[in-house]
């Protein structure tokens, strides 16, 4: 496939598709040539691409996926730890922001205004 192909197939721009080869994101195995030296890229591409927008998805970042994709495989033990350890992150960021909210909450019930100044009553 050219990297067009690849590209609409999974809805990413090319440079992107470009910049995930140069930071082996997408690694040779994806990666063949023609006679022309062109790259051509082999269907598996597609589900890889696939797998990495599902990753950075529920919020992995592009360095941890590097991470997982350079250790060429995972036992199920390993698997679980760093899909726990993302939960635990999620959750944590939830109480974050369940606590700002409620900060929010609070300045609203305390009538606090702008009007003679930032912060006055």
């Amino acid at each position: 496939m050219k990297i067009s192909e690849v590209a609409k197939s999974v809805n990413l721009p090319i440079s992107t598709i470009r910049y995930y080869e140069k930071i082996g994101i997408i690694t040779d195995e994806h990666i063949l040539r023609d006679k022309n030296n062109y790259r051509v890229y082999a269907q598996s591409i597609i589900q890889h691409l696939e797998v990495v927008k599902q990753c950075l998805a529920v919020g992995f970042t592009i360095h941890e996926i590097q991470s997982m994709i350079s250790k060429q495989g995972f036992s199920s033990n390993e698997q679980a730890s760093v899909i726990q350890a993302k939960i635990t992150e999620i959750e944590e960021a939830q109480k974050k922001l369940e606590n700002s909210k409620q900060n929010l909450y609070d300045i609203l019930k305390a009538d606090i205004t702008c009007e003679d100044g930032f912060g006055k009553y």
